[in-house]
């Protein structure tokens, strides 16, 4: 499919593509940027128009699950809000108990791992879906300036 195409479809398919990390620099340009680049060029490209709506897809794929996997967490904090208003929570019935020094560490005195073991695996898992964005994402921008065509993975069809 190389021989067909011309560097500047290969060239604007690439960009549209790498144009999603724009994200980090603007807010939502992971979306604005290739919306532009792919609306401005889908008629004149076949090749350029798979390849917009391929990012597109992928990057609101990717806002989908990162919403999702938030949204996860949040039943784990609210039953860890009722616990913040215990007055021994903090540990605050103990003050006087410095005097003694007595010094025992135990697990059942850290009371913040009902709160940090939903975070933390939310919070891996958006890390992973950071790290499957910027690899496909980059395999998306050297396959489509090489001429292939590149099909993201988990994504949903939302533009068709």
């Amino acid at each position: 499919m190389t021989e067909s195409l011309t560097k500047h479809e290969r060239n604007l398919s690439a960009i549209i593509h790498a144009s999603t990390f724009s994200k980090y620099f603007i807010p939502f340009g992971n979306f604005i940027l290739p919306l532009i680049l792919w609306t401005a060029n889908k008629k004149e490209h076949k090749f350029v128009d798979y390849n917009g709506k391929q990012a597109l897809n992928f990057q609101i794929s990717m806002l989908l699950y990162s919403v999702v996997v938030g949204l996860i967490s949040i039943p784990f904090f609210i039953g860890f809000l009722p616990d913040l208003f215990d007055g021994s929570f903090f540990g605050f019935h103990r003050l006087s108990d410095l005097n003694n020094l007595d010094i025992h560490i135990s697990s059942d005195d850290f009371r913040f791992g009902r709160f940090f073991w939903p975070a933390g695996i939310t919070g891996l898992l958006q890390v992973v879906l950071v790290v499957i964005n910027i690899v496909y994402t980059i395999l998306a921008t050297i396959r489509t300036n090489e001429g292939e065509t590149f099909k993201y993975p988990f994504t949903i069809k939302f533009i068709k």
